[in-house]
């Protein structure tokens, strides 16, 4: 079995097996299964970091066996610079939603640690399909255990949210199959997407096709304006439901733009980019302005989420090398960070059982471990130097202003508007005397919270001091994919 089946399977067949065998009698056990399974995942996806090779844009740790040969679908896998990062990325949060989970979770143990497996294995599955219906399998396949984690375990609107995301999400995906069947008879009955990406097409079809891609994409990501199931499905979802759906299944639809929209209806989006350039500033500046007024701790990192998606979109259809490698760098930071921004605010709900930031202030009097982790992030969360935070941002407004200094201009406000819901958010809830009884009896972070805490405040650090590892991977696959979109379709007509 090849390193990527490993990283696939190998967390699905283990939530599987917990789902068959776990019993609420045998929690500490299911816990512990849990976690090996994770870390194990984990471990799976290291030699792809140590096997890279940088110099290469090609596909590597590729996997091709026949799956429905009727239909030509294949089981076909690989990873280059764009996507290999997300696949240990993925693995990493689900140790750290494990590790989470292990006090706050008293029912249905082996149920909600099984189907973060399971979706783990399905995220992994996405970030490296290379057959359409593959892919397309992966995509949809996400929704089922996300769908069942927030409608199980969410709060008290919890059928409503999860209901919500399933419908958005599905809705948008049926557009694109219909644009993969398309593809699939033009090519002369090939899902193969390194196939579709050198097949010539006529602006019509180009255009047909991107809107089809960007309905699926755009609704996942989410931008402005189908953005509305998000918000809710965080404040319902439990803390390890929000922290993977920040952290890597908002990624899913940003990765499938550099996968299908650039690369298959390269025209096309060149043609449209004012369109998603607009959508996407719109996300940073009116979304920011959104967050700044929310009452709600998990609303406002969840707007704050769709605001730092609009850079990613933003230096995607700038058509820079800076913006698409900045778009990339800010998807795995952002999954660092808006990770632990969720996770913090889960720490603090798990004791006082609110979410509201009325209920709180003075909490720096008495948890100051934990205090001085929610201002790292929150500081990361609003770009601060040094941190994740603000690699991704400061490379997509370079590459902005390379594009236009005023759209540039525009994009940067974002850093005014983070550091402001961000740190006035601090304020409210930890600055300041303890205002009631609820905060005067909180007791600091504990081993493993601060276990959590520490692994995703390492990786926000490294990344913001040394994101060379990062970028030295992007470089050929990003370079190429510019090279390639910047070459006519319509001649080969």
């Amino acid at each position: 079995m090849g390193i990527l089946s490993l990283a696939i399977f190998l967390p699905i067949v283990s939530g599987l097996l917990l789902l068959i065998l776990g019993r609420d009698e045998q929690v500490k056990a299911v816990r512990w299964m849990a976690l090996i399974a994770a870390v194990a995942s984990f471990a799976a996806t290291l030699p792809l970091i140590a096997g890279f090779d940088t110099a290469s844009a090609a596909m590597q740790f590729s996997e091709n066996l026949v799956w429905i040969e009727r239909f030509n679908i294949r089981y076909h896998l690989g990873v280059d610079g764009i996507s290999m990062w997300f696949v240990p990325l993925t693995a990493f949060i689900t140790v750290i939603v494990v590790i989470a989970a292990w006090e706050v979770i008293e029912t249905r143990v082996n149920q909600y640690m099984g189907a973060f497996l399971v979706l783990s294995g399905l995220m992994v599955g996405v970030f490296s399909a290379l057959d359409g219906m593959l892919f397309y399998v992966f995509f949809e396949a996400t929704l089922i255990p996300m769908y069942i984690i927030i409608g199980v375990w969410g709060g008290a609107n919890r059928v409503y949210a999860a209901f919500k995301f399933f419908l958005y999400t599905l809705a948008g995906s049926l557009l694109m199959l219909v644009a993969l069947l398309y593809l699939y008879f033009q090519s002369g009955g090939s899902f193969d997407i390194q196939t579709w990406h050198k097949l010539p097409l006529a602006m019509n079809a180009q255009t047909l096709l991107f809107f089809a891609f960007l309905a699926a994409f755009s609704v996942k990501v989410p931008m402005w304006p189908v953005h509305t199931w998000l918000p809710d499905a965080h404040v319902e979802a439990p803390t390890g439901g929000s922290v993977v759906l920040a952290a890597i299944m908002l990624k899913l639809g940003a990765y499938g733009f550099l996968r299908f929209s650039l690369p298959i209806a390269p025209d096309a989006a060149h043609h449209w980019s004012w369109l998603i350039i607009s959508m996407s500033l719109i996300a940073v500046v009116y979304i920011g302005l959104v967050a700044l007024v929310q009452k709600d701790m998990k609303k406002l990192v969840a707007y704050s989420s769709i605001a730092h998606m609009g850079f990613v979109t933003l230096g995607f259809f700038i058509f820079n090398e800076l913006g698409v490698s900045g778009g990339l760098v800010q998807m795995i930071s952002h999954g660092f960070v808006s990770g632990a921004m969720f996770l913090a605010i889960g720490v603090l709900y798990d004791r006082v059982h609110s979410r509201e930031i009325s209920a709180y202030g003075g909490v720096v009097n008495t948890m100051p471990k934990f205090a001085a982790f929610a201002l790292f992030f929150a500081m990361a969360n609003c770009g601060l130097p040094a941190t994740a935070g603000f690699v991704g941002e400061w490379m997509v407004i370079l590459g902005t202003v390379k594009y236009s200094f005023w759209l540039a201009a525009i994009a940067a406000t974002a850093l005014i508007f983070g550091a402001a819901y961000s740190l006035w958010m601090y304020k409210r809830v930890y600055f300041g005397p303890v205002t009631n009884d609820n905060v005067r009896t909180l007791t600091d972070i504990n081993a493993r919270e601060f276990l959590m805490m520490a692994l995703l405040a390492i990786a926000t650090l490294f990344m913001g001091l040394y994101p060379k590892p990062f970028t030295d991977v992007m470089h050929q696959s990003v370079d190429g994919l510019l090279k390639h979109v910047a070459v006519s379709k319509l001649s080969a007509n």
